[in-house]
């Protein structure tokens, strides 16, 4: 995956960039700070993803994403970065196309999620034959396949029936007027090891059934908390 970084802070930009390169196979072949520049070196670069801030000093993010979008088979996926939060913004972001949402700040494992999700529709898009290999490809989209939140088709060591207990899991927690759960407390609540509760609860942010963020706390490493969007 060729990825291109556009973001006005070049500190914030150097950080994602340094994400990026430490995902196998993916190379930064590019970096902008403002939306004309943006726009310029994907057309010039034609990267596979763009992570694409909302705040530039020129134009929204969302005019660059609009611009991005042309239609055509070659325009790369969007993964849209930025501290804003708002409904509207997310709205805009989503009706324009883009691949994700991810709040700033957020973790290197939280973007290769996104990344690898990127990769994976990119390679399925050459295996299109039929509606069947189309079903699949939208079902890797936004909307969890399985009516019960589960996907239809697990990737590896992951079963459909524990999928199913922790989207059961997760809708009861914001049913009861949670807003987020962490591994931790979802491995408690369905007798899991919070490694396999962990990796259940990134699937689904794969899938964009969950959302995640960062809750920072005195010291050590952020907190990662889930909610069911699904």
């Amino acid at each position: 995956m060729n990825v291109l970084v556009v973001d006005d802070d070049f500190m914030v930009a150097k950080v994602h960039s340094g994400y990026v390169q430490r995902i196998e196979g993916c190379t930064v072949v590019g970096v902008a700070h403002t939306g004309a520049d943006a726009v310029a070196r994907a057309a010039e670069l034609r990267p596979d993803l763009v992570l694409l801030d909302v705040y530039l000093p020129d134009v929204s993010g969302l005019e660059v994403l609009r611009s991005l979008r042309t239609g055509s088979g070659d325009d790369p996926f969007v993964l849209v970065v930025t501290a804003a939060d708002d409904p509207d913004t997310v709205a805009a972001a989503l009706h324009g196309g883009a691949l994700h949402y991810l709040v700033k700040p957020f973790d290197q494992a939280a973007l290769a999620t996104q990344v690898q999700r990127a990769r994976r529709l990119r390679r399925d898009l050459d295996r299109v034959r039929g509606q069947d290999d189309i079903d699949r490809l939208f079902h890797s989209g936004p909307a969890p396949a399985h009516p019960a939140g589960g996907p239809e088709r697990m990737p590896k060591g992951l079963t459909t029936p524990t999928a199913d207990l922790v989207a059961r899991t997760l809708r009861l927690r914001t049913a009861d007027g949670a807003t987020d759960l962490s591994a931790t407390e979802c491995a408690e609540a369905t007798a899991l090891s919070r490694v396999s509760a962990r990796r259940y609860l990134e699937h689904f942010v794969a899938t964009g059934a969950v959302t995640v963020r960062l809750r920072y706390g005195g010291t050590g490493r952020p907190e990662r908390r889930y909610s069911w969007v699904g």
